[in-house]
This record gives structure tokens, C-alpha cells and sequence, in this order.
């Protein structure tokens, strides 16, 4: 679609004034001891920033959002009706409707979906993804894991890979994990069911009864070699990279 002049212009204009706006607000957070690092911050009008705070090129505030003092949000980092505690960092991550507690570490590519609240020390780190969950204190929950409808103790840590499967198609179920519970890489976690205080679950299990206190809960099938069976199969694929190995020499 080509514009015309006039329409140019009025666009032109329109920028302009939301440039100005969005300048003097963070100039309005510079004064009042925020460290703003960017021109490429926007922060909506009503947005809370606590003096002592860090806003890194990229970020996005809007909404309800409160930021406390000595937090560190962005890069390239989204907060939408967001309470973020003292000094946790949100890193090129998004969160939305959501309460994160003091000393918290979030990010990279996290994203925390309404209604999830985090108490002190909690880490949710690479392509985590929660929902309308509760964790306790000093939670690790490091990497590519999504916990949604669920209540989480304190110092629990979620192995690479941990689901929990909270949806039957029709209705959501929670999960409840005690204190002390060591959620081993790529477990499943069919809600309903309580995983109990110091217990463990073995990693690759698909978890569907409660696993009591300090036991271990073990859900997979049991190991089969099939003996020789890849020998035809990699002497053909060995040869063919034996071949494409002597040719780029």
C-alpha cells in the first residue's frame, strides 16, 4: 500500500510522540536512582521501578508490574502485571501475571504463565515453562521442564526434561511435591499424584501413583539387548563414512 504524504507524515508524528513519551519516562527513572541502560527500554505509565534496580537494553514493563529494588531485568526481557522481590534477575525471559519472591534467578527463555508464584532463591532457568504453581524456597528447576498446576516444597531439584502432565482433555489436576524431592531428567508426572518429602524418582520414569516420603519411585521398562542386532545395520554405515572420510583427504 502506498502513502501519501499526509499519511507519512501522520505516522511520522504519531512515533515521534510515543518516542517522547517513552523518553521521559525512563528519564523519570533516572532521576529517581533506577539504572536505566538503554534508549531501547519501554516502561508503560504505572509501572513500580524501586531506585536501585537495572533495566537492560530490550526490556518491556507494562501492566500492574512492581520491580524491587536491586533487580536486574533484561536483556530483551517481557513483565506484564509482574511483582518482582529484591535482587532477582529476569534474563531474556517473559512473565505475566505472575509473583516472583527475593533473590530469584530466571532465565534464559524462560517463560512463567499466570499465576505462578516463586518464594526466596528459586531458579527457573532455560526453556522452563510454568503455570498456576507455587514453589517453595531455594527450588532448582534448571532446563527444559514444564511444571503447571502444582505445589513444589522447598529445595526440590527437577532433572532436564521433567513434565508434569496436569491435563486429561477435559479437566487440570495438580501435582503436590514435598520438601527435599529430587525429580530425576525426563520423569513424568501423571497428575494427580503426590511425590512425598525426601523422595526421589528415578529418571525416565512416567509417574501415576504417589511415591511416599524418602522412597524411590521407579516407572520404566526394564533394559533388553538384543545381541548383534546392529552389526548389519552399522557395517553399511560405517562403510559409507569410512568412504566420505578418505574423500575429504
Amino acid at each position: 500500500m502506498e502513502l501519501t504524504m499526509q499519511q507519512r507524515e501522520a505516522a511520522r508524528a504519531s512515533l515521534a510522540a510515543r518516542r517522547e513519551e517513552r523518553l521521559a519516562v525512563l528519564e523519570e527513572l533516572i532521576a529517581a536512582g533506577v539504572q536505566v541502560m538503554s534508549e531501547d527500554i519501554y516502561v508503560e505509565r504505572g509501572v513500580q521501578v524501586a531506585p536501585g534496580a537495572t533495566l537492560l537494553p530490550g526490556t518491556i514493563l507494562r501492566g500492574k508490574t512492581t520491580v524491587a529494588e536491586g533487580c536486574v531485568i533484561g536483556p530483551n526481557t517481557l513483565l506484564e502485571n509482574a511483582v518482582i522481590g529484591k535482587n532477582t534477575t529476569v534474563n531474556a525471559s517473559q512473565v505475566y501475571d505472575s509473583t516472583l519472591g527475593e533473590n530469584n534467578k530466571i532465565g534464559p527463555y524462560t517463560h512463567v504463565r499466570k499465576d505462578t508464584v516463586t518464594g526466596y532463591g528459586v531458579h527457573l532457568g532455560a526453556y522452563v515453562e510454568t503455570k498456576n504453581s507455587n514453589f517453595a524456597m531455594g527450588n532448582t528447576v534448571s532446563h527444559l521442564t514444564y511444571i503447571g498446576d502444582s505445589d513444589v516444597g522447598k529445595y526440590c531439584n527437577f532433572g532436564c526434561g521433567t513434565v508434569t502432565c496436569n491435563y486429561d482433555g477435559e479437566n487440570k489436576f495438580r501435582t503436590t511435591i514435598g520438601d527435599y524431592v529430587f525429580v530425576g531428567c525426563n520423569t513424568n508426572l501423571v497428575a494427580p499424584v503426590t511425590v512425598g518429602d525426601g523422595a526421589y524418582t528415578a529418571a525416565g520414569s512416567t509417574i501415576t501413583k504417589d511415591v511416599p516420603a524418602g522412597d524411590m519411585g521407579i516407572a520404566r521398562e526394564r533394559q533388553t539387548n538384543l545381541e548383534g542386532w546392529a552389526k548389519p545395520k552399522m557395517q553399511a554405515y560405517i562403510a559409507k563414512k569410512q568412504k566420505l572420510e578418505a574423500e575429504s583427504k
